[in-house]
């Protein structure tokens, strides 16, 4: 059975979306919640949110920082003495096929959803070591398949699932495991705004927009950031304690679809 009890858990891309679901879920369970994020306002609401002073802590820096990531968990372990198990949930996506993305863009995605990954699993794996702990990507189906019209974010989230693998291999003899989630649609303020032209296009409302695009996925319908928050916190408990270098799809069945016959 899962238990987070008196689990130190650091998120990052704690202030919104998945990652702010998995701080809810550790501390509810009596763990402790280090939150990361850029912003500091965001994680704050958080932590607010969570009501649990002596089981939170803010810590507002750039996860694709080493500097910046080395300082969070240098304070981290000065509060709460170790860390048992860190959900990598930093991340952003553009848009743009690669002859449309600026240079910057593409920088930026790389930043964003491969940086935030590596330097916070180079700023964490000593103390994960030394509590034999867990570490959790969050990758994306497009980290299985190519979507359209993004490639900088589908170049990234293939490389975190490399990342993972590399991390299982290389430190599952001291302890560590390593595992990434790969979420479909799910609703969060991200894919909120991913929904916009797709409600203008077809005229249809937030709901509509996610039922259309969930249309031929065989749940008919787009997740929770509750949902992939436990499956997060599973493969951050004891529980899970056989399972690394794994690969999860939590996608309502996307990636079973054959493409080539959904018309016949």
């Amino acid at each position: 059975m899962r238990n987070m009890k008196d689990k130190v858990v650091l998120i990052t891309g704690a202030g919104t979306g998945i990652g702010a679901a998995v701080a809810a879920q550790v501390v509810e369970e009596g763990g402790y919640a280090i939150l990361v994020g850029r912003r500091l306002e965001p994680i704050e609401a958080v932590a607010a949110k969570l009501n649990a002073p002596d089981a939170v802590m803010v810590a507002a820096g750039d996860a694709g920082s080493a500097y910046q990531m080395d300082r969070i968990v240098r304070e981290a372990i000065d509060r709460f003495r170790r860390i048992d198990a860190v959900v990598a949930a930093a991340g952003t996506v553009e848009t743009g096929a690669v002859l449309d993305l600026s240079d910057d863009a593409w920088r930026r995605q790389l930043h964003s959803n491969l940086d935030t990954a590596y330097f916070t699993a180079k700023a964490t794996l000593p103390a994960l070591i030394k509590s034999k702990g867990a570490f959790t990507i969050l990758s994306s189906i497009a980290g299985l398949q190519a979507m359209p019209m993004t490639a900088g974010y589908v170049v990234a989230k293939h490389a975190v699932i490399g990342l993972v693998r590399s991390i299982a291999m290389d430190y599952g003899h001291e302890g560590v495991r390593a595992n990434a989630v790969c979420p479909g649609w799910v609703k969060t303020p991200m894919a909120d705004e991913e929904m916009q032209p797709i409600m203008a296009r077809e005229g249809v409302s937030l709901e509509g927009a996610y039922a259309h695009v969930t249309s031929d996925v065989p749940l008919r319908r787009a997740g929770t950031s509750d949902e992939v928050a436990e499956l997060c916190c599973f493969l951050s408990s004891d529980a899970s304690r056989l399972i690394s270098g794994a690969v999860m799809n939590i996608d309502g069945g996307s990636t079973v679809v054959c493409v080539p016959t959904l018309k016949m």
